[in-house]
């Protein structure tokens, strides 16, 4: 075909309907696409739409609608979702995507939506089952289908406005990154340490290792904000902070134990920056000689007074909150700057007297190197800094008041570490360059003509503070505390960067605290707390968690010894950050394709480096500390873990267990097996799980924890109506085995026939090595009653299971399996006792309704009567139904179903081991014995033997047993298993198997070819002639199993193998029923005769 792509093509009017060609997106690109038109651009598709300028946008459009088109294109608008084509039509258009009649959705952001999203509301997309199915007759859909399908009612924008509508209505407040994040985490950032003691630590330190503390601790920072950033633009961030960002990325343990420990940090800094701020006012009190009480007892009153105003500022609302920091950063702002034009304003004698000389070279080199002193190093002095670097977290612990926290948390939050870096880095070398380490404050120490200075910076600018060495001075930067407000402009200024630096860290301490306990409580990890998740106003502001905060700040303001809890409430943050790092590390590690954060510029190994980081800081600061955050850590951890919130969030942890089961699984299939690791690995036909629960119990009494169980359930039936029913039940079964401690796996397939599904299970089932090898079957006990083609299909399961070389295991107990009956009863009560409650309810209601209302006495009284009268029948009639019901319950059955779940006291497990098998006969009660339930039974075996062989055949019988490391009680050698069986016993046989059997040989020989054709399944006189010996011997066995087993708490019984094709249905089935009639719970075992047993090492 031609590869042309001009004009006329676009308008022959021969073309295809459904034509595309490569079209212009805007009208900017008119004149690119004129001059392309004759370069034969690559044609993709088949038509293309009629046009009628080359020069216009063009797309199809319907017969009277070109006019709005061309409105359209004319004003050159463009909407935050683009006009659709169809968004002008009428609803039932939208059943026609792209010109074809169907229900497919077109790609949108609502169908993606978690259902009760904040930011637009979730669509359903029309299911798999309804485009696969075919259309109803009538083509017409009626409204609200139309609103279900693709494109919806309203477009994405529409719908996008709205919620925007909606939350000015509501007038909720949401910060950008600026006043949300970068302004928070700034004055976070900057505490006290930054006005009372870096120059300390440059003094100690020198410039050059001074800077490296400070960068060591931005690097912990800054590898920490990268992890959150990748984090962060990984979907959306609700409330909640580090909490949530750790949460949702490792689990509920982590999150949980990190998210309580980082609440209360937040809420004891709260404490502890108020103390620092009451600490200044003292010391300003102090000076003026105006002190209250005692210097003690201000401290906590003027703590309180600043936690009850800063609380008034946090319950007034967040708008409140963020006006107040961004004050508080203003003032901070003056006071650091007021100290950089301090250091170039001309000092005087006096200041010089201290050791502010103003920018001299002489200073900065005397000052670079470290003069550690008083038993202090560089870790001692990093250990004191590092918690000026914190704060990071101050943006992302308000994340559900960000308008956009994807964008804001790493924007803000990284482009607040660079500024405080560069703050903290100029003012520590500005402060070296100016301030010596030692001064008297004396101003007549001044240098004597003649003297020699030995290299000291002070005494070649003429001061001598040489005494300094001898005894203890006042001032330099070694000594005095308060040199930045002595090198200000205007030292006032200082004491107001000190309060600004306290309040501000306080502040946000006192909004984080709450925020992060709230988002926990409202994920309801620890149930107890779930009453601090209930918001207020119109920002959902945690009212109950202020209360609380401010509670815990209180008591350690009168009554803590906060230089003790300090450097655990910094192991409280660093334990925060080493998760951060932890999470974004373990979320690229594990592989997902779920992980796919925006922000590109971090690394896994540099996460994890960040991560272990963390906590090597952790013991620099307080070892001591470390260890018991540590232990809080693991403790809450193992207490979430032990509970099992029932959340799931997708976490990297769940993401992790699954590349680690792969990864194992495909390693396993490069071991080739051996016997000494054989383990039983059952396929159980329990159907659903919970209908046969003892045959699910004892499967899985001998394979939890040593091997792989399978319940499996075939649906039959009409095809569309099964595999509806099976995808349904799938994850209510699953669930029902986890909620039931069952370590097991649900299956199910639907099939023509049970034994067909049967079939495809043993095929397909298991997965490498972790393949079933063993299948586990009920005995059919309404065999007589059923149907000829289910008797078939039962005995060709285990002809099939033969086939395919698995285990045979057929389990009996006398009443049977099937609790359908018993689950039916139960549901019917658990509606009437539903029914109970929701009538007290409505008395207890109306009766306090009644109370409330003052209705006088006389028809108080009446009222009451009346509900009495009411609720007096309804019990009745409840009672009534229930013991009908309560007769109608087979409480045997329900004992029955729930007897391998029980401990079994001192007993005997009997094994009847006749046949060689491989070892499975003898294998599965060994394991049993080795169970908490059943070690308290021996076990005793039976075997065929010889008259005249008896004690040689037990001691070989031993002798095998104790080389397989098995022990027993007893060994029993049974002489006479081949006698014929009594009477009475064959007599009840053959009346078994009278309605089965053909009789051929009393009818003529075309009676009875005609019959054999009419009932293939019936015993013949041949077959039961051919097969009577094994029929004697089955009897013969339960005779001598009544004799020696009836009080046995379990037997396990050599299975008898039917040839296929030669004993007919009905005959092994009534030797399976003789065999194990009138017994104690039996399994009837055969193993594929493959060793599953060895004596060697």
């Amino acid at each position: 075909m031609s590869m042309n792509n001009s004009p006329n093509v676009f308008l022959d009017t021969n073309a295809n309907r459904f034509q595309v060609n490569i079209i212009n997106e805007s009208r900017d690109n008119n004149e690119a696409s004129q001059e392309d038109v004759g370069s034969d651009p690559p044609h993709y598709e088949e038509t293309s739409f009629t046009d009628e300028a080359h020069n216009k946008l063009r797309i199809s459009y319907r017969p009277g609608k070109r006019e709005l088109y061309d409105n359209f294109l004319q004003r050159g608008e463009k909407t935050e979702a683009s006009l659709h084509p169809y968004d002008t039509h009428n609803k039932m258009y939208y059943l026609q995507t792209f010109g074809h009649n169907t229900m497919d959705p077109v790609p949108k952001i609502d169908y993606y939506r978690n259902t009760g999203s904040v930011s637009g509301n979730k669509l359903n997309r029309p299911s798999l089952l309804e485009i696969h199915e075919q259309l109803a007759k009538n083509i017409a859909v009626s409204t609200s289908s139309v609103e279900r399908v693709a494109n919806g009612e309203s477009t994405a924008g529409d719908e996008t406005t709205a919620s925007k509508e909606e939350e000015n209505k509501t007038g909720l407040v949401k910060f950008g990154w600026v006043k949300g994040v970068l302004v928070r985490c700034m004055l976070n950032i900057w505490g006290v340490m930054l006005f009372i003691r870096l120059s300390w630590i440059v003094g100690q330190a020198g410039i050059g290792l001074g800077i490296i503390v400070i960068a060591l601790s931005v690097v912990v920072t800054t590898l920490t904000g990268i992890s959150m950033s990748a984090i962060c633009t990984n979907g959306v961030v609700r409330g909640g902070g580090a909490y949530y960002l750790i949460s949702r990325s490792l689990g509920p343990e982590f999150g949980g134990s990190i998210g309580l420990i980082f609440a209360f940090a937040n809420a004891v800094a709260v404490a502890m920056y108020v103390v620092g701020f009451a600490e200044t006012v003292v010391e300003l009190l102090k000076e003026s000689d105006t002190i209250m009480v005692d210097e003690s007892n201000d401290i906590r009153i003027i703590g309180t007074i600043t936690v009850v105003c800063l609380l008034g500022i946090s319950v007034a609302g967040m708008e409140w909150e963020a006006k107040a920091q961004v004050i508080l950063l203003v003032v901070l702002l003056i006071a650091i700057a007021n100290f950089f034009i301090g250091t170039v304003i001309p000092t005087n004698n006096e200041k010089k007297a201290r050791g502010f000389f103003n920018y001299q070279a002489s200073i900065f080199a005397e000052n670079f190197g470290p003069d550690f002193r008083g038993g202090e190093g560089f870790f001692s002095v990093f250990a004191i800094f590092f918690p000026a670097a914190t704060g990071i977290l101050a943006g992302a612990n308000i994340s559900g008041d960000l308008k956009d926290p994807q964008g804001a948390i790493p924007k803000g939050t990284m482009l607040a570490i660079l500024i405080t870096t560069v703050a903290y880095i100029g003012v520590a070398i500005c402060a070296a360059s100016c301030v010596v380490r030692d001064a008297t404050g004396n101003i007549n120490d001044t240098v004597v003509s003649g003297m020699s200075c030995n290299g000291s910076s002070a005494c070649n600018l003429g001061y001598d503070f040489s005494r300094c060495r001898n005894q203890p001075c006042d001032y330099g930067l070694m000594n005095n505390f308060q040199v930045m407000s002595m090198v200000s402009g205007f030292g006032p200024l200082i004491t107001a960067g000190i309060f600004s630096a306290t309040l501000s860290s306080a502040l946000a301490s006192l909004v984080s605290a709450p925020k992060v306990f709230q988002a926990l409580c409202k994920d309801n990890v620890y149930k107890g707390l779930h009453f601090f998740a209930k918001g207020y106003g119109k920002n959902n502001e945690p009212i109950r968690g202020y209360v609380l905060t401010f509670v815990i700040a209180m008591a350690f303001i009168l009554i803590a010894e906060l230089n003790t809890i300090a450097p655990i409430i910094s192991n409280f943050f660093l334990a925060s950050y080493a998760l951060i790092n932890f999470s974004c590390f373990h979320a690229s590690y594990a592989k997902s394709p779920g992980w796919r954060p925006a922000f590109r510029y971090y690394n896994m190994w540099v996460s994890l480096f960040g991560a272990l980081l963390c906590c090597g800081v952790m013991f620099v600061i307080n070892w001591w500390a470390a260890l018991i955050t540590y232990a809080i850590e693991l403790f809450l951890y193992i207490y979430v873990t032990y509970k099992k919130p029932e959340v799931n969030w997708g976490s990297s942890t769940q993401a992790l267990y699954y590349i680690n089961a792969l990864d194992s699984a495909l390693a396993l299939t490069a071991v080739e097996d051996h016997v000494k690791n054989f383990r039983p690995q059952c396929i159980v036909l329990t159907g659903a799980p919970m209908i046969r629960p003892a045959l699910l119990d004892i499967t899985h009494t001998f394979t939890k924890n040593n091997g792989l169980c399978i319940c499996c359930e075939v649906y039959t039936g009409p095809r569309k109506l099964c595999v509806k029913e099976m995808n349904s039940g799938m994850a209510k079964k699953q669930a029902w085995l986890t909620k039931n401690k069952r370590k097991a796996f649900y299956a199910a397939v639907a099939a023509d026939s049970f034994r067909d599904g049967v079939k495809s299970l043993l095929q397909a089932s298991g997965l490498g090595r972790m393949k079933p090898n063993t299948l586990v079957i009920g005995f059919k006990k309404d065999w007589r009653n059923a149907a000829a083609s289910q008797v078939e299909n039962y005995v060709g399961v285990i002809h099939d299971a033969f086939d395919f070389e698995l285990g045979m295991i057929i389990v009996r107990i006398s009443q049977g399996f099937d609790i359908t009956q018993v689950l039916q009863v139960q549901e019917e009560l658990e509606k009437l006792e539903q029914e109970r409650l929701a009538l007290e309810a409505t008395i207890k209601e109306n009766d306090f309704e009644e109370e409330k209302s003052g209705i006088c006495g006389f028809f108080r009284k009446a009222r009451k009567l009346n509900i009495s009268k009411h609720e007096t029948k309804k019990e009745s009639t409840i009672n009534t139904i229930q013991s009908m019901h309560m007769g109608e319950f087979n409480q045997k059955l329900l004992e029955s179903s729930t007897q391998f779940k029980k401990k079994q006291g001192k007993g005997t497990i009997d094994i009847w081991w006749l046949f060689d098998d491989g070892g499975l006969t003898i294998l599965i009660p060994y394991i049993l014995t080795i169970r908490k339930k059943w070690k308290n039974c021996k076990l005793r075996i039976f075997t065929g033997g010889k008259a005249n062989r008896i004690e040689e055949e037990k001691l070989v019988m031993a002798s095998l047993l104790s080389k397989f490391r098995i022990k027993f009680a007893d060994i029993n050698i049974i002489c006479d298993i081949n006698m014929k069986p009594n009477k009475e016993s064959w007599k009840f046989f053959e009346e078994m198997i009278e309605p089965y059997r053909l009789h051929e040989s009393c009818k003529d020989i075309t009676t009875a070819e005609k019959l054999k054709q009419e009932t293939p399944w019936k015993i013949t006189d041949a077959e039961l002639e051919a097969f009577k010996e094994k029929s004697y011997r089955q009897v013969r066995l339960n005779e001598l199993l009544q004799e020696h087993s009836r009080a046995a708490n379990l037997i396990v019984l050599s299975l008898p193998v039917a040839r296929k094709g030669v004993v007919s249905d009905y005959l092994y089935m009534a030797w399976l029923e003789i065999l194990s009639k009138n017994l104690p719970p039996t399994l009837m075992v055969r193993g594929n005769h493959k060793n599953v047993l060895t004596f060697y090492s």
